[in-house]
């Protein structure tokens, strides 16, 4: 069986490393819980996978994988060869004839469709105890960024709301075949128990990051500013302040005085 050429189309880095494999596989402590993998490849972390006491369900978008896959698949290992961001996850749960405790996320995705994979687990309301992704480091960096950074950005805000999140470690581009230009890294989403659910809060967020070098100020120029001046004096920040200097509860404070 050869390996399988990589199509530049799908973004895809075959992850080889043993050593890699084994702490991402490592990274959630399972026993009967359901994972669920986006993009297995050649099988290389599914095999892992299948040694937790767990149920895997695989989403596989490149179908030129199945020579690869097919022999995996049992009781307690699914593929389904399609997009995972088209698919209904709560339908393909249900087909499965398994009872588990808790969901995990694991998965080695290109950077372009990273945020909306992470958008569609939240649309699709899974109940993911954590996530594992495998991103670009500049990806994982902003993802993981704390306020008055510079990598930290509307999205890191966003996804705080829903995830306590952590850096776990660096990947070298020669661990993957291709070698991609960049580097990588590991992040570690774990979910919050208090989550504020509201369509238009990342619709806000984004307004308020718009221009990254103008002030909060500048960024909310039609909004009630004076409310807002209030919420920032009140925790002791100066109305002259970014965006970027702001943790997701002030953001909820201003978004429920001004944004809804």
């Amino acid at each position: 069986m050869q390996n399988l050429k990589a199509k530049k189309s799908l973004g895809q880095n075959f992850l080889k490393d043993e050593n890699i494999l084994n702490k991402i596989a490592n990274s959630i402590d399972t026993n009967r819980d359901l994972i669920i993998e986006i993009g297995p490849g050649m099988g290389a972390l599914t095999k892992k996978l299948q040694k937790k006491n767990s149920y895997v369900l695989a989403y596989e978008i490149d179908e030129r994988t199945k020579e690869y896959l097919l022999p995996l698949e049992n009781n307690t290992t699914k593929i389904i060869y399609s997009d995972f961001l088209t698919s209904n996850i709560q339908k393909d749960i249900e087909s499965i004839n398994y009872k588990f405790n808790n969901i995990y996320v694991i998965a080695n995705i290109p950077y372009y469709i990273t945020t909306p994979i992470i958008e569609h687990i939240i649309k699709e309301k899974l109940n993911v105890k954590a996530m594992t992704l495998l991103v670009q480091k500049e990806v994982a960096n902003r993802f993981s960024s704390k306020p008055k950074s510079k990598e930290y950005g509307a999205i890191t805000v966003y996804l705080n709301n829903y995830f306590n999140i952590e850096k776990l470690f660096d990947v070298k581009n020669t661990c993957f075949n291709p070698v991609p230009k960049v580097d990588s890294a590991v992040v570690k989403f774990i979910k919050k128990d208090d989550i504020f659910e509201d369509s238009k809060f990342y619709k806000f967020l984004n307004i308020c990051f718009a221009h990254k070098r103008k002030t909060l100020k500048n960024n909310l120029k039609d909004f009630e500013w004076n409310k807002v001046k209030e919420i920032l004096e009140k925790n002791n920040i100066s109305e002259n302040c970014r965006a970027e200097e702001l943790d997701l509860e002030i953001f909820k404070e201003i978004f429920f005085e001004i944004g809804k």
